[in-house]
């Protein structure tokens, strides 16, 4: 058994992963973590300090609480704006120069390993496959198409919107995923590496596979409640590879 495979778990739980490969007709890809690693050459926290300078350089420093102004992600800052002003000019500003920030990131975004591979066999071998991010759409496309992994995915993108308040833990973005593909949630699958995805896929009905890139990762997600865990997507991808995958069906 090779070291990758013992991270994975326990034969019980390598079983229970094929059961999920087996029925997954549909994947939904969370992207920053199960794609690729989004700011791993353009800091986040650097992003939300930039989101957080802005406000105060409008005067606005009392928008956010202290644990607010000091979060490393950018998405706390939004939602904190948005929760406070919702729907108006400023939030669709910092909305604008968080996507900015976002498509500088994916210039230097660091792909997950065997993401690519994974995306195209399983895509090959009959699976459809959908994004289901908090990002912007817009990143999404300008990444998938840098890595030739568009035609993959397009046109199932399924990002952040202008309701703000639907980022997940809220299912909305997987119920559009689900809705735009005719799926069911049963024999679909998605793949996150945070407690907010599980609780999207769950709160969708959708069976919930994580992909944690080290052990503080995994803790958060089986503390969440997770039950299958992978600390790389190679174990999927041989799994796949062998044959383990949904039944052939019309489309």
């Amino acid at each position: 058994m090779t070291s990758e495979t013992k991270r994975t778990g326990t034969d019980d739980e390598l079983d229970g992963l094929r059961h999920l490969i087996e029925g997954a007709r549909v994947v939904l890809w969370d992207f920053d973590g199960p794609v690729c690693r989004l700011f791993a050459g353009h800091s986040a926290e650097r992003v939300a300090n930039g989101l957080t300078s802005w406000l105060e350089s409008r005067g606005l420093h009392g928008l956010l609480t202290e644990t607010e102004r000091e979060s490393p992600d950018p998405h706390v800052v939004l939602r904190a704006v948005d929760r406070r002003h919702p729907g108006g000019d400023l939030v669709a500003e910092l909305e604008e120069r968080l996507t900015r920030e976002e498509l500088r990131a994916a210039a230097s975004a660091m792909p997950t390993p065997y993401a690519d591979p994974l995306i195209r066999t399983w895509t090959a071998v009959g699976s459809r496959p959908a994004v289901t991010t908090d990002h912007s759409p817009r990143v999404v496309r300008e990444y998938l198409a840098s890595r030739g992994l568009g035609a993959c995915f397009a046109p199932h993108i399924y990002g952040r919107t202008q309701e703000l308040d639907r980022l997940k833990p809220d299912p909305d973005c997987v119920n559009r995923a689900l809705d735009a593909l005719g799926a069911a949630p049963e024999t679909s699958l998605m793949i996150g590496d945070a407690p907010s995805d599980l609780a999207a896929a769950r709160a969708a009905g959708v069976p919930f596979l994580g992909y944690a890139r080290n052990d503080r990762k995994d803790e958060l997600l089986r503390n969440a409640g997770a039950t299958a865990v992978v600390h790389s997507l190679g174990t999927v991808l041989r799994l796949v590879r062998a044959g383990v995958g949904p039944e052939p069906s019309a489309r």
